[in-house]
């Protein structure tokens, strides 16, 4: 799988250390609210694991299964939930947590999708930022590291289900998608 790698953008240290400091301010913005923080399946689940054992606050979670890209590499731009939330969302300061913000198409309607279940706030915190990719404009409240327009994969982000498992974030060689 290294083989297909064209450059590592980010090491599992840089990640860690950026998943940390999400974490602290998360708990600082949220000491007292008992936030569920809301997991989209599948490439957010690494990050959702190393974020929630950062976060020093009483937190809930729960999980979503969310489709706009099925196995191609460019959002389809329809929006499918696979799987729905089993909490209760009413009075609810939702925190959703995503691997990477690009189209803005899946979190848009996420978001609203939630708000209309009358979650007191949702916010959305993401790894990895790619403004460049926007074809709806939403900007996460919380946000590691901005990223190029170009198809990474690792930690949980994958090109046709794999590379997920990777411990770093890396530029996937063109020929592999081509």
């Amino acid at each position: 799988m290294r083989d297909d790698i064209e450059e590592i953008m980010f090491t599992p240290e840089q990640i860690q250390s950026k998943v940390a400091e999400l974490g602290m301010q998360i708990s600082d913005d949220y000491r007292d609210k008992n936030p569920l923080v809301v997991c989209v399946l599948k490439g957010a689940s690494l990050f959702m694991a190393d974020l929630v054992r950062n976060i020093s606050i009483p937190i809930e979670m729960d999980f979503m299964a969310i489709s706009s890209y099925g196995a191609s590499t460019q959002s389809s731009g329809v929006v499918r939930i696979m799987k729905d939330l089993e909490t209760g969302l009413e009075n609810r300061h939702v925190i959703i947590v995503e691997d990477i913000v690009d189209t803005g198409l899946t979190l848009s309607y996420l978001r609203d999708s939630l708000l209309r279940r009358n979650a007191s706030s949702v916010r959305i915190v993401t790894l990895f930022d790619k403004p460049s990719g926007r074809k709806i404009e939403i900007i996460p409240d919380y946000s590691g590291f901005q990223v190029p327009n170009a198809f990474i994969v690792g930690y949980g982000l994958d090109y046709s289900e794999k590379y997920r498992n990777l411990p770093f974030v890396g530029i996937l060689k063109p020929e592999i998608y081509s």
